[in-house]
């Protein structure tokens, strides 16, 4: 009994010359991406440990900065620089987005608190305190966060940038 040709369902890949007379298929238009839904998020608890904890943290990473570097994470850290130190946040940083993605909420807590922790690193690394960024938190509350954005002066980066491949 003779076989039947099989119809292909891949893309013909054979190159369209300029000129051709077969007519090339319209693109569909891109779909719209449907509404995120997010989990209900509680209001906060007024008894629960609140941002006051971020404060105390940035001071115990300032007093040991001069700490030993065998016995202090925190002094390890700030020996290597304000590069290492940013670096260092970054991966947290990509750590944290990974366990967002997967959906492992006390995965996601866990890595929230070291990208906190990073970050008060690097701002005692850069010579930043605490209330240089709530100051600018502050004048930014109550206005939109895409007016905020327009507003801002366009900068030019001095520093060399380099993309990973």
């Amino acid at each position: 009994m003779p076989k039947k040709p099989v119809k292909s369902t891949l893309p013909d890949t054979k190159a369209k010359k300029a000129g051709s007379k077969t007519a090339a298929k319209p693109k569909a238009k891109p779909k719209a991406r449907a509404a995120a839904t997010h989990p209900p998020v509680p209001p906060l608890n007024p008894a629960a440990p609140n941002a006051q904890v971020l404060d105390r943290l940035w001071s115990t990473i300032l007093a040991r900065k001069s700490a030993d570097p065998l016995v202090s994470h925190s002094a390890r850290l700030l020996s290597r620089g304000i590069n290492k130190v940013a670096q260092k946040f970054g991966e947290e940083a990509v750590e944290c987005l990974i366990e967002a993605i997967s959906g492992n909420r006390e995965a996601l807590i866990a890595e929230s608190a070291d990208v906190l922790y990073h970050l008060l690193v690097m701002w005692v690394a850069a010579g930043l305190r605490p209330e240089d960024v709530w100051l600018e938190l502050q004048r930014r509350e109550g206005i939109s966060g895409i007016a905020e954005k327009a507003s801002r002066p366009m900068l030019l980066s001095i520093a060399e940038t380099r993309k990973i491949p």
